[in-house]
């Protein structure tokens, strides 16, 4: 049986990667992009591209129906920074888009479903250090909220009806292709940008902030990876740890000035600190290691080299 793509909410931050190599690797015909609006970008012009709510259960059975499909990566969400400023919305988009394809599953309209989850499902009791995959998980932000009651809600569809359901908790992602988009993480993004434009950057995570962080080729890998792999070695239907890397705004700051002597970089912190000060500084990935074979290409250093290089073209 042909494997058929659905990606809701292709044009995000990682959707857009995440489309251009389910592409490359199935074929265009097997991959369809979709989002809330058609956008004039590769993801629209080089493939097949549906505008569709991800609130609307009836739009994405339609797309499902139609394309017969087999496979949805349900990417549409609202990250932890945006998601603060409209708490109702978050909450709505981020839970009530997940059900709809639980349910698709269930009724057997879909073979296989991934859904991200985040560091965000973390809070402030959980240890910081080592993140074990079985922890303390009181999360204090709605982004975090949603993402851990996903979970809960992937595990029992996965028990109770037999839902294909894979996820991985994303660390903090870097990108050069996409701007930041309104996650805490997002400085390590902006950082490379603002090294290139102006020489220097006001970070709003004080400087000795450490969080995981993941180089987005390496996201990606994982994504398609844990799809790919036997459903029999996925023994966890909750989430699973992920990780790459862990470093703080000033070791970054270290990273680039190896390029660009002249860097500077200053400290402001804002409202994202309190949110950065309740997840894990490193996290333990073990499980995604030995049950699919997770592991990852990047580190800082070599991060820092391709997110500069790619940038400055």
């Amino acid at each position: 049986m042909t494997t058929k793509i659905l990606i809701i909410g292709a044009c995000g931050q990682i959707g857009t990667e995440l489309t251009a190599k389910l592409r490359a690797e199935y074929g265009n015909d097997n991959v369809i992009a979709s989002d809330i609006r058609k956008l004039n970008n590769d993801i629209v012009n080089n493939g097949i591209f549906e505008v569709v709510n991800a609130l609307d259960y009836n739009q994405i059975e339609h797309l499902i129906e139609k394309y017969h499909i087999t496979d949805v990566y349900l990417m549409a969400a609202l990250l932890s920074a945006t998601a603060e400023k409209n708490p109702a919305f978050a909450w709505d988009l981020n839970m009530n888009s997940l059900f709809h394809v639980l349910n698709l599953a269930k009724a057997g309209k879909i073979k296989k479903i991934f859904w991200p989850s985040s560091i965000a499902v973390f809070g402030p009791t959980t240890p910081r250090n080592n993140t074990p995959q079985y922890t303390i998980m009181e999360p204090s932000t709605v982004y975090g909220i949603s993402k851990q009651t996903g979970e809960r809600w992937c595990e029992y569809y996965n028990k109770q009806y037999g839902v294909d359901v894979r996820s991985i908790r994303y660390p903090g992602l870097i990108s050069w292709t996409t701007e930041p988009g309104g996650g805490t993480t997002d400085y390590a993004v902006d950082i490379y940008h603002k090294a290139i434009e102006d020489g220097k950057f006001t970070s709003f995570l004080s400087e000795n902030t450490e969080l995981p962080m993941m180089y987005m080729d390496d996201a990606i890998k994982a994504t398609i990876k844990i799809m790919q792999a036997e459903s029999d070695a996925i023994k966890i239907r909750s989430s699973y740890n992920l990780s790459a890397m862990s470093f703080t705004p000033k070791q970054i700051a270290v990273e680039i000035k190896k390029h660009y002597p002249d860097f500077t970089i200053d400290y402001e912190p804002d409202f994202r600190q309190k949110i950065a000060d309740s997840w894990p500084a490193s996290i333990d990935d073990s499980f995604a290691r030995e049950d699919w074979g997770w592991s990852n290409d990047f580190t800082i250093e070599n991060m820092t080299v391709e997110m500069l290089t790619n940038l400055k073209k």
